[in-house]
C-alpha cells in the first residue's frame, strides 16, 4: 500500500511540472490565438480587452496561471479557440478514436512481437532467428510518415481494398444494421493499424529476444533443467514469464506515448485523434487545448506506468519484494 501511494504522488508530481511547464511555453512563444484578428485597424481597444479577459489571456502570466488553476479545480479545462467549445469537449471526440487505434495497434503488435521474439530465442541461431531479425531490423528503421503513405498507396490505390482515410464513411445511412457500421468501421482502421504494428513489432520481438536469451542464461534456469524439467516447461513458465517484464514495461509507456506521438499516421489517414488535434492546437496558438492535450497524454502516461509495475510484479514477484523493501527503507 506504502508503494501505492507513493507512485500516485509521484505520479501526481509529474502531472503538475509538466502542465506547468507547458502552460507557461505557450505563452512564452510570439502570437497568441487573437493575434492575427486584433491587428484590424477596426477593432477598439476595448473590444481586444474584452476577447481576452474572455478567454482568460490577460494579465501576467502569473495571473493567467491561477485563473487556469482555479478553473482546472472546477473540471473545467478552458475553450478552444480553434474548434470553438470546451476543450473537454473537444478531446471527448478525439480520445474515443486515439484510444480504438492505439489500443488495437498496440495489442496486436505485442502479441505478435513476443511471439516472434519467443521463436528467435528458441532457435537462437538458426534460419528462423537471422530472418526474423533481418525483418525486424528493416522494421525498425522505416521512416513512420513514409511507411504511412506506402500503405495508402497500396491498399488504397494500387489495390483500392480500403478507405483512403477517416473514421467511417460519410455517406453511410444513418440508419443502417449494426454490422455493416461494424465492418465499416473495422475498413477503415485496418490500414492505420497495419502501419502502427508494422512499426511497433520490431522493436517489440527485438526486446523479446533479448530477455529471453539473458533469462536463458541465468543460473536457476540451468538448475530447473539439471533437476530434468522438460525443455518446453523450462522456457514457457521459467524464461519466458520472466522475461515478458521488459515487454511489459515497454507496453505500458507505448500505448500513452502514442497517443501524441502518432501524429504523422494520423494526418496521412485523416484519423481525428489526439495526435492532429494536438497538432492543430499547436498551429492555432490554441493555449487551453494544447495544455489540455499535454494534460490528459500526461496523466496516460503515468497511468500506464503505473498499470505496467503492476503487472510487472504479476509476472515477477521478485519485483514485488524489492519495491516492498525500499519502501520500508524509505519509510
Amino acid at each position: 500500500m506504502h508503494a501505492l501511494i507513493q507512485r500516485l504522488w509521484h505520479g501526481l508530481v509529474v502531472v503538475a511540472i509538466v502542465a506547468t511547464a507547458t502552460f507557461v511555453l505557450v505563452r512564452l512563444a510570439p502570437g497568441d490565438p487573437f493575434a492575427a484578428a486584433l491587428e484590424n485597424a477596426r477593432l477598439t481597444p476595448a473590444i481586444r480587452a474584452q476577447w481576452r479577459a474572455a478567454y482568460g489571456l490577460d494579465g501576467s502570466v502569473g495571473t493567467q496561471y491561477l485563473h487556469w488553476i482555479s478553473s482546472l479545480a472546477r473540471g473545467d479545462l478552458g475553450f478552444s479557440t480553434s474548434t470553438n467549445q470546451p476543450v473537454s469537449r473537444a478531446i471527448a471526440q478525439a480520445l474515443p478514436n486515439t484510444m480504438l487505434l492505439m489500443g488495437t495497434s498496440v495489442v496486436i503488435a505485442f502479441v505478435l512481437g513476443t511471439m516472434l521474439g519467443a521463436l528467435q530465442a528458441s532457435r537462437r541461431g538458426g534460419v528462423a532467428d537471422r530472418g526474423i531479425g533481418f525483418v525486424t531490423l528493416i522494421g525498425t528503421a522505416l521512416p513512420d510518415f513514409w511507411l504511412a503513405l506506402v500503405v495508402l498507396l497500396a491498399g488504397a490505390s494500387w489495390w483500392r481494398l480500403f478507405p483512403v482515410g477517416g473514421v467511417a464513411d460519410l455517406l453511410l445511412p444513418i440508419g443502417a444494421p449494426w454490422h455493416t457500421v461494424l465492418l465499416d468501421h473495422l475498413r477503415h482502421l485496418v490500414l492505420p493499424v497495419c502501419t502502427l504494428v508494422t512499426l511497433l513489432v520490431a522493436p517489440v520481438a527485438r526486446l523479446q529476444r533479448i530477455a529471453l536469451l539473458d533469462r536463458l542464461g541465468a543460473e536457476w534456469i540451468r538448475t530447473a533443467t539439471a533437476k530434468g524439467v522438460a525443455p518446453r516447461a523450462v522456457f514457457r513458465r521459467h524464461a519466458w514469464r520472466t522475461a515478458l517484464g521488459p515487454v511489459v514495461t515497454l507496453a505500458g509507456l507505448a500505448l500513452p506515448a502514442l497517443f501524441g506521438g502518432a501524429v504523422f499516421i494520423e494526418h496521412v489517414f485523416a484519423w481525428p485523434g489526439m495526435g492532429q488535434l494536438a497538432a492543430s492546437a499547436v498551429a492555432a496558438r490554441d493555449y487551453h487545448l494544447v495544455v489540455g492535450c499535454v494534460l490528459v497524454g500526461t496523466v496516460m502516461v503515468v497511468a500506464g506506468s503505473m498499470l505496467a509495475d503492476t503487472l510487472l510484479e504479476r509476472l515477477d514477484p521478485r519485483v514485488a519484494h524489492d519495491e516492498i523493501m525500499a519502501a520500508r527503507s524509505a519509510a
